[in-house]
């Protein structure tokens, strides 16, 4: 990467959450694997939302039965990373299909382990491709499209004689693609003449082990080292009606193959449905609490708004009064609930007074109003008083304790 991209992407990765961590990840990823590149696209959401994100497109090199395919994928980095997985695609060249399983959808969405379980700031982007090699060396994401259907069978055996003049085995190659080739049937040997082809079809399994009609003995083999195929017949010849039953044997098994691939197939598009409609589900659960969690608000919400109307109903009346200049008895302003309660409002009142008394009796000895001795008797008959009413204060408190 130059300089000038290394600048655009620190940039760009300023609108992140966490640039620094991105772009370490990212940089790393890139020199690892140099058929990735990064660019800045914009990403829709299921929602509807856009957003422009880093993504990073190339192939990884995946190994499959011996051999190095480079399959074609797309990781979009979003914009809370490491806090949040990537979204991964596998994107198909016009040669390739996609190949449905547990961990890519007919769209080519990618679905891991790895990613389900993503652990913020521990999980990074070069484990995420190690897991996605290992995982499509076992399940290969794509498959390359067949070629140009050949002649029919039936049309080889109804048009084309068996050649009869001297022949040329030659091995069939097949054709190596940078991707998996779906299931085929295995050539053993093509047969070339001056005038035409005819291809001889054998399988993993004995062709014995299918019906031949009008013939009961092992299926023909041919030699490299001759030039003339021979049978195990009397004649030293192979009929029409033993190539006809071998291709129609190798029809059906390809046809069974076929069908076999395409029930995975539907298997695992089934699965992928199964697995929407569980996150549907929950979806619609997680919706039903939040509409349930609102009705209540809105209830008590509306219950504390009555409350509230009432109290400035009865706040407004107040203020009519105090602006009517209406006058307040003292006695009806404090109503006790108990008549302890208003015994222990009577008691404070009277020795509040009683502590006013002595304070007045002091100030009348300070200024010669009353004399010494008056004042005595009189501050001892009070304080006597007060004492008494502090006890019964005391015990007022204790039962009203006691009560509740």
């Amino acid at each position: 990467m130059n300089h000038a991209d290394e600048t655009k992407m620190k940039q760009f990765l300023l609108k992140y959450h966490n640039p620094d961590i991105t772009r370490k990840d990212v940089f790393l990823v890139l020199n690892l694997y140099r058929s990735l590149h990064w660019k800045i696209e914009l990403f829709v959401f299921n929602d509807g939302s856009r957003k422009d994100l880093i993504n990073l497109q190339g192939t990884i090199p995946v190994r499959f039965k011996g051999n190095t395919y480079h399959i074609p994928i797309c990781i979009w980095i979003m914009d809370t990373h490491p806090n949040n997985a990537p979204m991964c695609y596998v994107t198909p060249t016009p040669e390739m299909n996609i190949k449905v399983s547990s961990y890519v959808d007919h769209n080519g969405k990618i679905y891991l382990p790895y990613l389900h379980e993503w652990v913020p700031h521990k999980s990074d982007l070069e484990s995420l491709i190690q897991v996605m090699i290992i995982i499509f060396g076992d399940h290969p994401p794509v498959f390359a499209k067949p070629k140009a259907d050949p002649v029919m069978p039936h049309q080889l055996v109804n048009s084309i004689p068996y050649p009869k003049q001297s022949v040329m085995p030659m091995p069939h190659v097949l054709a190596q693609s940078g991707y998996p080739q779906p299931p085929q049937p295995i050539v053993s040997n093509v047969f070339v003449s001056a005038d035409v082809q005819y291809p001889n079809y054998s399988y993993s399994n004995s062709i014995s082990n299918y019906p031949m009609p009008g013939y009961s003995g092992p299926y023909p083999s041919y030699s490299s080292s001759t030039s003339t195929p021979t049978s195990s017949g009397s004649t030293g010849t192979i009929t029409e009606e033993h190539i006809r039953a071998s291709l129609l044997s190798a029809i059906g098994d390809k046809l069974r193959r076929k069908l076999r691939e395409q029930h995975s197939q539907l298997l695992a598009e089934l699965e992928t449905l199964r697995r929407t409609q569980q996150e549907l589900s929950n979806g619609s659960l997680r919706l039903s609490e939040i509409f349930n969690k609102y009705h209540k608000e809105k209830s008590e919400l509306k219950r504390n708004v009555e409350i509230l109307q009432e109290k400035e109903i009865k706040l407004e009346k107040e203020v009519l009064k105090l602006a009517n200049n209406r006058s307040i008895d003292v006695d009806e302003a404090v109503t006790p609930v108990a008549p302890l309660y208003k015994q222990m409002l009577n008691a404070f009142v009277e020795e509040a007074a009683t502590e006013d008394a002595i304070y007045y009796l002091a100030e009348g000895l300070r200024g010669a109003i009353i004399d010494l001795e008056a004042f005595l008797k009189q501050v001892r008959q009070l304080s006597r008083r007060q004492f008494m009413l502090r006890a019964l204060m005391s015990l007022c408190q204790q039962r009203a304790r006691c009560v509740h």
